[in-house]
């Protein structure tokens, strides 16, 4: 009798030691699973932000600002050449005439593509539909000004001040009103650019949930080895490899994006202070295209922001799976099976 009740004993012994490691292995795959789904969630909504805002940035943002500049350099343009037809005669500028109507020609074509790229949403709207209507009252004034009343001083300065006063009236005149569409725009473009701070906030939670997962992985692998007497489980190392690399990854690619942005927001506040300073039309025309066609190549889309973003889902699958399917066997074969 003395034998069965020590081997009773034993067995007794060891039940609580593999309970404990049971719970322990089913602790550590809980917690992977929700840091997992947690994390990923974070990073990849965090990621998609920023996606969003450097496309938003590609179409509209950096179009619309650049079109506003453009739009008022070219009516400024238009009368500067128009003025100058007048002081010198019509009739020996035939180029500067045709320059006029070529630069108040290409202000009406950027009106109407500003409409359809501005950022402002109704109230732009609404200002561009009203600076429609003036743009052609005005040019019901210069053009009589500039080309009409070529032998009748008194009425060609009487249209070019009625024109001038048109374009340039404060509150009420063309350019007035593109800047204070052109301010809200900025103000707009200003926010897409910036990484704010639900953006940061949901970085640091997902880079602290991966943290969390890749230590929770080693802790699970030091279990499986000390306790269980497993060697090394190759879904967890995968995990962690899978780990690491989100980590890092997406966030390089964030930065990256991101250090595009910033230079984008720069350059077009560079593109806007040019088209405000006036001190040279014609080279602040040229400056402004030159850059605005240099900084759509450099806003283009890259192909590795998408397969970064599907990159980032599978790999939120395989933290999930890969844990699962390690754990859940070890457990399986070890310890649920046998009760």
């Amino acid at each position: 009798m003395t034998r069965p009740t020590r081997g009773m004993s034993s067995l007794r012994s060891r039940r609580p030691s593999g309970s404990r490691t049971r719970r322990l292995l089913e602790l550590h795959l809980a917690v992977m699973v929700v840091t997992a789904l947690v994390s990923m969630t974070a990073l990849v909504v965090s990621y998609r932000e920023v996606q969003n805002a450097a496309g938003e940035m590609r179409t509209r943002a950096a179009p619309a600002v650049q079109g506003a500049a453009a739009t008022q350099l070219a009516l400024l343009q238009a009368h500067d050449e128009a003025r100058k037809s007048v002081r010198a005669g019509i009739d020996k500028v035939v180029g500067p005439g045709a320059r006029y109507e070529n630069q108040l020609s290409a202000a009406g074509q950027g009106l109407s593509r500003l409409s359809d790229v501005q950022i402002d949403g109704v109230r732009g709207r609404g200002v561009l539909e009203t600076v429609t209507g003036v743009l052609t009252s005005y040019s019901s004034s210069i053009t009589p000004g500039a080309v009409k009343y070529v032998d009748d001083d008194l009425m060609q300065r009487q249209k070019m001040q009625e024109a001038y006063r048109l374009l340039s009236r404060p509150g009420t005149g063309v350019v007035p009103r593109l800047d204070v569409l052109q301010g809200h725009q900025m103000q707009r473009m200003s926010r897409i650019s910036s990484m704010g701070t639900l953006q940061r906030t949901g970085w640091a939670v997902a880079e602290l949930g991966l943290l969390l997962m890749a230590l929770t992985t080693l802790s699970a692998l030091w279990v499986l080895r000390r306790r269980c007497g497993r060697s090394l489980d190759p879904w967890l190392l995968l995990s962690l490899l899978a780990t690491v690399a989100l980590a890092v990854v997406p966030l390089w690619a964030t930065t990256a994006t991101q250090e595009r942005l910033d230079t984008a927001r720069g350059r077009l506040v560079e593109i806007e202070r040019r088209a405000h300073a006036h001190t040279d039309l014609a080279d602040d025309q040229r400056y402004v295209t030159v850059n605005s066609a240099d900084l759509r190549g450099r806003l283009a889309a890259q192909s590795w922001q998408s397969w970064t973003y599907y990159g980032a889902l599978g790999g939120g699958a395989l933290i999930v799976l890969l844990p699962v399917a390690g754990i859940s066997r070890r457990l399986n074969a070890d310890y649920w099976r046998a009760e």
